[in-house]
């Protein structure tokens, strides 16, 4: 068994398609539904976004900066070529970026989406370090 892809629920579907375009250099691929839903190829694997029905997104607040979500049961985890570099591109877009103590630098490091979920950028071959 192969895992295809992952699907995150958002609340701003249009600000976290954009994100995610930004970050990943990627356009959504889907033409349908594109009002509730956005898919990203990225290779080996597909990211969905998918928007949060109205009636349950209305009750739920996004700071500003947001907070970080550390009790999600998901973190996405992007492998990358060199850590430092993308780390350092994804800075000037201006994504919160973290790097955790016990995160070795060139290795791993995270980052936060405008929603508040953590990811994760990591070296090829390196173990994700949750």
């Amino acid at each position: 068994m192969r895992l295809d892809g992952a699907m995150l629920y958002v609340k701003d579907l249009n600000a976290m398609k954009q994100f995610y375009g930004d970050m990943l250099g990627l356009k959504p691929t889907n033409q349908d539904w594109t009002d509730v839903w956005a898919t990203f190829d990225t290779g080996n694997t597909r990211l969905a976004l998918h928007a949060i029905p109205a009636e349950i997104a209305k009750s739920i607040e996004i700071a500003s900066p947001p907070a970080q979500r550390e009790k999600s049961p998901v973190k996405l985890i992007f492998e990358v070529k060199y850590v430092e570099s993308e780390r350092a591109r994804l800075e000037s877009l201006g994504i919160q970026m973290v790097r955790r103590p016990w995160q070795k630098i060139g290795e791993a490091c995270d980052g936060i989406d405008p929603e508040g979920n953590i990811f994760q950028i990591c070296s090829a071959g390196a173990e994700p370090l949750l």
